[in-house]
């Protein structure tokens, strides 16, 4: 298995923290979107990180996809989504929130660091902050009273996601969301970046 893109995608990055908690092995090429198009189209066409390329060659796009697939190659007790029907739509409501506070962040990004400043729209910009920060605000009140994980003893992704979002959005945003307006969230993502499977696939 590979996995192309580089890990300061978020959506990359939470494959990789997948695949690691998961333990399945697994080569990670980091070929860049942007300084690299014309090789990372070599690989995808649609040049979309992260690209996955499972054992029997088959290609995958979008992270929610790779990661229902990847879930399907362990046994259900490993799964990183619950089995269990009401736990499975709890998780899949973080995990949408949390996306969608990657994705407004992500959008905020372009917005300010790609796009030239003569041509930044703001209304657009106060909107994605206003839909991040909604998004950030449902999480932070899901998170409140939780000391461990989310869905039981172990990591699962929910937990996964919801880190990756946070810290993805601090690195990339500096001071755009006040760690101290949501507490609950900055504790959760510190202990979760402590584990050895986001060690190991560093934003970078």
């Amino acid at each position: 298995m590979q996995l192309i893109g580089m890990l300061d995608s978020p959506y990359v990055r939470r494959v990789a923290i997948s695949l690691a908690v998961l333990g399945l092995p697994f080569e990670h090429r980091s070929v860049s979107v942007f300084s690299q198009y014309d090789e990372f189209a070599k690989i995808n066409p649609v040049v979309k990180a992260p690209t996955f390329i499972a054992d029997d060659g088959t290609v995958l796009i979008d992270s929610s996809l790779i990661l229902d697939h990847l879930d399907h190659q362990v046994a259900p007790a490993s799964r990183l989504l619950p089995e269990e029907s009401g736990a499975r739509l709890q998780a899949l409501n973080m995990i949408g929130f949390a996306l969608a506070a990657t994705e407004k962040a992500m959008q905020a990004v372009y917005e300010r660091n790609l796009r030239p400043q003569q041509w930044q729209y703001e209304p657009w910009v106060e909107r994605v902050q206003k839909q991040m920060h909604a998004a950030y605000g449902h999480l932070e009140t899901r998170l409140a009273g939780h000391d461990g994980w989310l869905f039981g003893e172990r990591l699962m992704q929910a937990d996964i996601t919801v880190a990756v979002a946070w810290r993805f959005t601090q690195f990339m945003l500096p001071g755009a969301v006040d760690a101290d307006r949501y507490p609950a969230l900055a504790a959760f993502s510190e202990r979760a970046e402590a584990l050895p499977a986001f060690i190991g696939a560093p934003l970078e």
